[in-house]
């Protein structure tokens, strides 16, 4: 079978926290990017759906607004530096975390924003029946004209009862 084929790409929600009032504080021009894909009903084990999510052309996004491109780039890395394996399995706990760690660190987001964090990331990350967490990549696997995010975290959550993967890219600009 052929990786791509493992994926269909649904949609990408984006929540961008410009569009929420900090009051005095600040947004800290971050945003959190969802790409939902539909997962093939055939058996194939985490690595290989992991795999498949590297090869499928949605995952050409340097999150710099340019959007998905046919280059060897994905966030500030390599394509061809990214492997199933540099990413670790991590729990709902770790993975919620992660998340309301990075958008809690200027202090607490408004409810308004804080609510949709939790119908749109964290309700699919308790879903998911396996998480993982793109972890610390090599200097060298930085591409040409990275990085250009000073905080970029990235989950994979797939959830097999509903037959969904989601990539999960939370950044500033």
């Amino acid at each position: 079978m052929e990786p791509v084929s493992a994926l269909v790409h649904l949609d990408s929600p984006f929540i961008n926290f410009r569009d929420f009032d900090f009051g005095e504080g600040s947004h800290g021009y971050r945003w959190v990017n969802a790409k939902r894909f539909q997962l093939s009903s055939e058996a194939l084990d985490d690595r290989d759906v992991l795999a498949a999510l590297i090869a499928h052309p949605q995952f050409r996004d340097t999150y710099d607004g340019a959007g998905v491109q046919d280059w060897p780039r994905h966030g500030q890395w390599w394509l061809a530096r990214i492997t199933p394996d540099a990413y670790e399995t991590v729990d709902a706990a770790k993975a919620i975390d992660v998340i309301g760690s990075w958008a809690n660190q200027h202090g607490d987001v408004p409810e308004s924003l804080a609510s949709r964090l939790r119908q749109e990331i964290d309700a699919p990350i308790r879903k998911a029946t396996s998480s993982y967490l793109l972890g610390q990549l090599p200097d060298d696997a930085v591409h040409d004209y990275g990085p250009i995010h000073i905080d970029y975290h990235e989950l994979v959550l797939i959830d097999r009862a509903a037959g969904t993967l989601t990539l999960l890219v939370a950044a500033d600009d």
